[in-house]
């Protein structure tokens, strides 16, 4: 027997054209392989050209679709879109606050407060009513500028581009208590050649950033991102993570938009969006939109694979490492709580000695954090956390990528892969595969699934690191298509003992079937709602 779908409600309009609403929302839940309840709200009547009549349900005959439901199918995220009248805002936000009290429930607010053809859909007591009852409620709220300058209760001046999407989302989490906000750029052609959304969640903010699709079709992308991102909520991910699967989505869904009528035609979402690598977003560091689309990485034209990637704290152990024929090193010393003169001395030593031998052997050494001084002291690689990346700054992150260094990056979520991305990294590390004592972290294991998914899809090769143990994970890691598999604790107090099992058990694991590639990645962090 199967396992059941996850539950998506969502409560919105329908289109008799078949374009957005409940129509786009449904194949959006079909690519997911989401299941989707329809909750009628409100009818429209339109097509492709325009919307010449809309017709909010009584609030008793919507609660009648969600009294049928509540039992039988309830949803894991409620998506909103077309509502039409404060009764029936004032409906959902009980209806949220019901399903709340019994369990974890993800709520997506899409403020329709107009069609792209012109038509207002929300007068001033609607309006009023999203900010006091939806927005405080909001897991995610999917604005565009001009809808987010409304909820605000301010007006656009000056058209879009006079519209700072950061501002906008911190005043809507600070003022009407959203707890995160993407702010959908796909309509603003001033931001030229790439469709940019602001993302601000619990987990990070900047910019994703893929180019825009030239079509003329795109009646329904607001519902279906909007979809997109409840649909991925329901799957477990957290909003940021979920983003990103939104914007891939909704990005394909325009890829396969055609023609149905005189004017703009629908967007049509499919499956499959989750394994195409050219629809994984770059996403900013900050507020300056600096993603690095389209560049090679750094990585891309080294034909020598990372192989066996030794972790050690030493430049004895670099040394032992390399009598062992391993030939990818780095190079980890940890920082005390109060680093003195001596400390600094000590590791300044270690870098220049574990640089040297690795010069002399041929191999690649990454040093670990200290940039600057690797840099000062001969080192060609280095390898930075997100955290490290994060606390350099712009100017920072400009000058790292500008020295030459080749440069790994961690990553363990879906908007550290999309963020590394911009710096054109040597690799990329997908972590921990298994579960970890190296080091105190609240992700959870990415598994073998997420590993080949990583590998599939990262613009850069990919080393597999955490909780390998034994040779057995060496050969299903290498199965998995990591460019290299790093050995931390298994290398022991002799590195000549165990590396050739390590390496035979990597060649072994080339030499076999690749392991399947899943659809989707599963989550890698707690959802909390």
């Amino acid at each position: 027997m199967s396992a059941m779908l996850p539950i998506v409600w969502s409560i919105a309009g329908t289109d008799s054209g078949g374009g957005a609403g409940l129509s786009a929302d449904q194949r959006m839940a079909d690519a997911f392989e989401v299941h989707l309840c329809p909750v009628v709200a409100a009818v429209t009547a339109q097509s492709s050209t325009a919307v010449t009549r809309v017709e909010p349900l009584a609030p008793e005959l919507i609660e009648a679709q969600l009294l049928a439901l509540e039992h039988d199918m309830p949803p894991q995220a409620l998506k909103t879109g077309l509502l039409g009248g404060v009764a029936q805002v004032e409906l959902v936000a009980r209806w949220v606050d019901r399903l709340r009290a019994r369990g974890p429930l993800a709520l997506v607010v899409d403020p329709v407060l107009g069609a792209s053809t012109g038509a207002g859909f929300a007068d001033e007591a609607t309006l009023r009513a999203y900010q006091a009852l939806l927005l405080p409620r909001a897991t995610v709220v999917t604005p565009n500028r001009r809808e987010a300058a409304a909820l605000l209760g301010e007006a656009p001046a000056g058209g879009d581009a006079a519209c700072a999407a950061p501002a906008l989302a911190r005043a809507l989490q600070a003022r009407r208590g959203a707890r995160s906000v993407c702010i959908t750029g796909g309509d603003s052609a001033q931001d030229g050649a790439l469709a940019l959304d602001w993302i601000a969640t619990p987990q990070a903010e900047g910019w994703l950033a893929l180019p825009r699709q030239a079509t003329p079709h795109t009646h329904g992308t607001g519902c279906s991102f909007a979809t997109a991102l409840a649909c991925a909520l329901a799957l477990g991910f957290v909003p940021a993570d979920a983003a990103v699967l939104a914007k891939m989505a909704t990005a394909q869904a325009l890829r396969h938009g055609g023609a149905a009528g005189q004017g703009a035609g629908p967007v049509c979402a499919r499956a499959g969006f989750g394994l195409e690598p050219a629809l994984l977003p770059r996403m900013s560091w900050g507020e300056a939109p600096a993603f690095g689309v389209g560049e090679a990485s750094s990585g891309a034209a080294a034909a020598r694979p990372l192989d066996l990637y030794a972790i050690v704290d030493s430049a004895a152990r670099v040394r032992q490492a390399l009598a062992a024929d391993v030939r990818t090193l780095q190079l980890r010393i940890k920082t005390p709580a109060v680093p003195d003169a001596a400390w600094h001395a000590a590791l300044a030593e270690e870098i220049r000695a574990g640089v040297a031998a690795c010069r002399a052997a041929g191999a690649e050494l990454f040093v670990n954090d200290h940039w600057r001084l690797a840099l000062e002291l001969g080192a060609e690689a280095v390898h930075l956390g997100q955290e490290d990346l994060m606390a350099l700054g712009d100017a920072g992150r400009r000058a790292l990528r500008d020295s030459g260094l080749k440069l790994g990056i961690s990553t363990h979520s879906l908007w550290e892969l999309c963020r590394a991305a911009t710096l054109r990294p040597r690799y990329l590390a997908c972590g921990p595969v298994w579960p970890t004592l190296t080091k105190a972290m609240p992700w959870r294991p990415q598994g073998l699934d997420n590993l080949a998914w990583w590998c599939a899809m990262a613009p850069a090769p990919v080393v597999a690191i955490g909780g390998l143990l034994e040779a057995a994970q060496f050969e299903q890691a290498a199965r998995c298509g990591a460019d290299g598999v790093c050995a931390v604790r298994v290398l022991g107090e002799e590195p000549a003992r165990t590396v050739p099992a390590l390496q035979r058990a990597l060649s072994q694991g080339r030499a076999a079937a690749a392991l399947p590639v899943p659809a989707l990645p599963h989550p890698s962090l707690e959802r909390e709602d």
